[in-house]
């Protein structure tokens, strides 16, 4: 009886914690509309056209903000420290996939898969094609059923080696959507420092247009995250027969 109240639970969860992903998704597609209205009213494409540093300045908070929205989620719906993380996860996950979704509908934005974007702004400009992002938010969904899986009859803590695939595995991700941007700035900013990073890229921004993607480094990284979680899945799976074992007696 146990496991079945906590299977439906689960499944209220899925099903809630994604309407709010969603309607956080159209929330953040209707801000970025009305942006592009105002800065690009002739529609958006690299170079970027200036914009205030008030302007700027709000929308890297937005974007700090966001992520604080999003981890509160994961922390009110986990039970522990792997399923707050998971659910932080698929909240990221559905928010970022509906975002395009919503911006397609209302904009007809992105033209394809392979449409460049500006994907976020801490500490720098990151920007890729669509499709990696959208790829990375799958990978996070399938990473959270896991966790939940394994979790709902059970606390098994990522390990220490998992975290390290997982987390050096992310960074390289993160290095291939700025790693472009980066060489720019570093190539046009003989004085470059990093505390004065917001203000180089109010300058470089309206005269920066994305040159190459490094699918190598963002499937190098992509390949270390889905160690990680391969690790985890079968240090800990626990296969169903066990687990009615464990109901009956």
């Amino acid at each position: 009886m146990t496991q079945n109240l906590n299977s439906r639970t689960l499944k209220k969860l899925y099903l809630y914690v994604g309407l709010f992903a969603i309607a956080m998704g159209l929330l953040e597609a209707a801000v970025v509309i009305y942006l592009r209205e105002m800065a690009f009213p002739h529609g958006f494409d690299f170079p970027l056209k200036p914009v205030g540093h008030g302007l700027a300045l709000v929308e890297v908070s937005r974007e700090a903000a966001t992520i604080f929205m999003l981890s509160a989620v994961g922390y009110i719906a986990g039970h522990n420290a792997n399923t707050r993380f998971g659910w932080f996860l698929y909240t990221f996950a559905i928010w970022d996939i509906f975002y395009y979704v919503f911006l397609k509908v209302f904009m007809d934005w992105p033209e394809s898969a392979m449409t460049w974007d500006v994907l976020f702004l801490i500490p720098a400009m990151w920007v890729g094609p669509v499709w990696a992002p959208v790829l990375l938010s799958l990978v996070m969904i399938a990473f959270t059923i896991i966790i939940n899986r394994i979790n709902l009859h059970t606390n098994r803590p990522i390990r220490a080696l998992q975290w390290l695939f997982l987390i050096s595995g992310s960074i390289v991700c993160i290095v291939s959507f700025c790693i472009d941007y980066m060489q720019y700035v570093i190539q046009h900013t003989p004085d470059f420092k990093w505390v004065n990073m917001l203000k180089h890229q109010q300058k470089l921004s309206t005269v920066y247009v994305p040159q190459h993607f490094d699918y190598w480094i963002f499937f190098a990284g992509l390949a270390l995250i889905l160690i990680g979680i391969g690790q985890y899945y079968f240090q800990n799976h626990i296969p169903k027969k066990n687990i009615l074992k464990s109901q009956l007696f």
